[in-house]
Order: C-alpha cells, then sequence, then structure tokens
C-alpha cells in the first residue's frame, strides 16, 4: 500500500486540505538535497554529484556521515521500480569496494579548492575516522513511488537487513508559501551494510608510512609541562597502564609528532631511547648521562602511588627537529587527534600541515 502525505490548513474549527503539487519536484531534488543534506533528517557530508562509477552510469548523491559510513542517493525520477532498486544495490555494490583514497579522490573532484579533512570537521566537529567506509547506506529520494518498489525495497529491508530505504518528498503550495514534507517508507534508522562481508578486504584507512607517530602531551601546566619536555627532550605519560602502555610502542628511530591536547601540535623529533620509568631515565646534557627527575622541572612527574610501575610516568627520550611554545602550537579543523597517548599517525593531511608550519622540508 503506497505512502500518502497529507497537509490542512487549520483556520479555527475549519480544515482545509491543500493539495500536493509534482510539478519539477523530482528534477530539484537533487539541488535541494545538495544545498542542505540536513533534509533527509541525518547530518551528512555530500563529498559527489553525478559520480561516475568504474562499470558505467553515474550516483546521484554521495555523501558520508560522522561515523564514516558512505551514503548512495539515488532519485527516482522515471526509473521503473525494478530499475530504481537494482540501480542503487549495483552503485552500492561498487562503493563497498572504494579504500579511502578513492572516497578522498571523489571529495577532490567535487570541491577542490578545500581539504576532505577540513570540510569533514566543519560538518561534524572533528577529523574523520580513521576508518572510512567500512559500511554503507541506501537511499531511494521520490515524490511518489508505486506499490511495487515499496514492496521491494520493504522486502531487502526488513526481510533481509539490507540498508535500503526510500524517502519521500511532497511539495505543496499555499497561499503563495511553498512547502516540502518528508517521510520515510521503513524506519531509517538502519544498520549499514559492512564492506568486506564477501571476503574482499577494502583499505578503509590511510597508509601508514611506517615512520610517523602521534603523541598526546598532557600539559596541565602542574603534573606536566611542554616547556620540560621541549627543552630536555621528551615525551611522557602515566598515572594508569592505559596511558604508558602506548606510549611503549614509540621505537627508536621513529618519528613523533607531539601534540598538546586542546592547543595544537608543538613539536617533531625522533625517538632515541625506549620508554623507560621517568624516575629511571637519564639523558645527555652535554656533560654525561644525568636522571631525567634530578633536573629543575616546572612539571611534577611524581604521584602517590608510583612506585607501582601502572601508576609511575614513563618517559620516551626524543631528539626534537622543532619545537614550538605551547601558545604558538599548530591546530587545523581537520587535524589528527586520538585519545591514546601514542598511535601511528597515518593522516596525511596532519602531516603536511604541521612539516609545512614546522618548514620539514626545507
Amino acid at each position: 500500500m503506497a505512502l500518502e502525505m497529507g497537509l490542512w490548513r487549520a483556520d479555527g474549527s475549519k480544515l482545509e486540505r491543500i493539495e500536493p503539487t509534482s510539478i519539477g519536484l523530482e528534477s530539484q531534488l537533487e539541488t535541494y538535497i545538495e544545498s542542505d543534506p540536513t533534509m533527509l533528517g541525518t547530518s551528512l557530508l555530500l563529498i559527489g554529484r553525478q559520480v561516475p562509477t568504474a562499470h558505467g552510469g553515474y550516483v546521484d548523491l554521495l555523501a558520508v556521515d560522522e561515523t564514516g559510513t558512505v551514503h548512495v542517493l539515488e532519485l527516482k525520477r522515471d526509473k521503473t521500480p525494478r530499475d530504481v532498486t537494482a540501480q542503487a544495490l549495483d552503485y552500492g555494490s561498487w562503493v563497498s569496494t572504494l579504500s579511502r583514497g578513492d572516497i578522498v579522490a571523489i571529495w577532490n573532484s567535487y570541491k577542490p579548492h578545500k581539504p576532505f579533512e577540513v570540510a569533514f570537521a566543519e560538518a561534524f566537529g572533528d577529523a574523520p575516522p580513521e576508518d572510512l567506509n567500512t559500511s554503507q547506506v541506501f537511499t531511494i529520494v521520490a515524490a511518489t513511488v508505486d506499490a511495487a518498489t515499496e514492496r521491494i525495497v520493504r522486502f531487502l529491508n526488513e526481510g533481509y537487513g539490507i540498508p535500503i530505504n526510500v524517502v519521500f518528498f511532497r511539495h505543496f503550495e499555499d497561499g503563495g508559501n511553498r512547502y516540502l514534507a518528508r517521510t520515510w517508507l521503513v524506519d531509517h534508522e538502519m544498520q549499514p551494510t559492512k564492506s568486506g562481508s564477501s571476503g574482499k578486504q577494502v583499505k578503509s584507512k590511510e597508509p601508514w608510512n611506517g615512520q610517523d607517530w602521534y603523541c598526546s602531551f598532557g600539559d596541565d601546566g602542574t603534573s606536566r609541562n611542554w616547556v620540560d619536555a621541549a627543552t630536555h627532550g621528551f615525551v611522557s605519560a602515566g598515572g594508569q597502564s592505559w596511558y604508558s602502555r602506548t606510549l611503549k610502542n614509540l621505537p627508536v628511530g621513529g618519528r613523533v609528532f607531539a601534540c598538546i591536547p586542546g592547543s595544537g601540535y608543538v613539536g617533531v623529533g625522533t625517538v632515541t631511547g625506549t620508554a623507560t620509568r621517568f624516575d629511571q631515565l637519564k639523558i645527555d646534557t652535554g656533560d654525561g648521562p644525568i636522571f631525567l627527575a634530578s633536573l629543575p622541572l616546572l612539571g611534577n612527574y611524581t604521584r602517590p602511588g608510583d612506585e607501582d610501575d601502572e601508576i609511575a610516568e614513563w618517559a620516551v627520550p626524543i631528539e626534537w627537529t622543532h619545537t614550538v611554545p605551547k601558545a604558538k602550537a599548530v591546530w587545523q579543523k581537520g587535524m589528527f587527534a586520538n585519545q591514546n597517548s601514542v598511535a601511528k599517525l597515518r593522516q596525511a593531511f596532519t602531516i603536511e600541515q604541521v612539516s609545512t608550519a614546522f618548514n620539514l622540508d626545507d
């Protein structure tokens, strides 16, 4: 049974039905959605319009949400029930094979003057997730569909859990004012389909160069201070094993991008030794090795119970290539940040921005 949307003008105790019009609506929907994708009821960043596929045909609209799920938006226009559903699934199967680099390339063709990471951060308030396009959602956009299309979509969605749905728009005019009404065929809070379910691995993450690491340096000015780290050459973390555990992943020879949460990137350097308890780490001051903890430090790197290695502060010696004061930290929307003390730095955008700011390529 086809869905029907009604709109009535309430004038006192009298109701007058406003009849929908469809003149030109389906030809305008693509433009409407592009101008404001929130009209679909979900926060989306459009990454492409009329995107050519590898097998012929064009995806009407392609978008991502804040989780990195890719949304395939296919407009019904004058397609038959079989064509519109088959096309959405066909395009979706192609999208599921796209790597992270493919997704970014589609964006670059669509909006070449703004980095994808910046646009994502502006849309959702954070950098893109490391995993991108691990799942997909398929949406048919229409003014009306016939019973056969509804039947097919319900069968796939409700019977087999395929995340395909129909969003309906109806156009109303009343007294010179124009309105769009929206409804969904089935509950649109669907579980997206996962890429790689057929056994094919999709590269959803940026490749790691095997060298660069992100390090979060929690400078609160009291227990830990960036001036100490920049002056004496180290990064540190501790208080719980959750914080110090990842610090121990830093390999000798690895390159570290130090970031102060809430401020930005403040240093880049090379790891010169393995993780050691802060109170046991010796550094070379030029006059021979000396315990780091014996130096005049602004931070207090001790805490109650730190005789336990899991609570103690741990440090890794770093030979800094470039550092800046906390007040001059480098940050831009879309840059990589992570809740772990140390993580592999895959995001080329962050590496490029920091390298440029620190003149590392010179």
